[in-house]
């Protein structure tokens, strides 16, 4: 897939090193638990190509189409860990610290929705991340996903006691999105 600005596509061995390196990153991943080792980010390249060849869609590598420069990733990823709302399709991100601040984000979060309520046919999308990551719930709030302060909750992945186990969770659905 294509938007204005960025190509939407699979992952290719050549992504590895750069996602490795942002997977790395303190600030890319303050949100989440830990950095990721170049293993655990192969590994999750890897889950990822599984969910397109299963799904059809998945987390696209992401990069910028006028320098063709990978970026991150933008898409939708089926999340079935136990809370009240899974399973459910999530539309999700995580760029690159040099890509914040562009409205890549957003751009790629569109198409992914498109997607996921057209040829995906999904009647809801959510979305979700710590209390504490407000970059990511503004993209949310733009993209026009709502949060109920009902559906907040304490993400099962995430260990006790951890200041980002307290998730929130947008949704939006297909006639609220188109």
């Amino acid at each position: 897939m294509e938007t204005e600005r960025l190509v939407m596509r699979r992952w290719r061995e050549a992504d590895r090193e750069p996602f490795a390196a942002l997977n790395a990153d303190p600030e890319v991943m303050r949100h989440f638990p830990a950095p990721l080792t170049r293993q655990q980010s192969d590994a999750m390249v890897d889950r990822i190509e599984s969910a397109f060849d299963e799904h059809g869609h998945g987390l696209w590598a992401l990069e910028v189409r006028a320098t063709r420069e990978f970026i991150g990733f933008t898409g939708l990823a089926w999340q079935t860990f136990e809370a009240r709302f899974t399973p459910a399709l999530e539309v999700g991100w995580r760029l690159a610290r040099a890509a914040w601040g562009h409205g890549y984000a957003g751009e790629a979060a569109r198409a992914a929705l498109d997607h996921g309520f057209g040829a995906a046919g999904q009647a809801e999308i959510v979305s979700m991340t710590a209390v504490t990551n407000l970059r990511s719930r503004r993209v949310m709030e733009r993209l026009g996903l709502t949060r109920d302060p009902a559906d907040d909750f304490d993400h099962p992945r995430v260990p006790e006691g951890s200041p980002l186990r307290p998730h929130v969770l947008y949704r939006i659905s297909r006639d609220a999105w188109r």
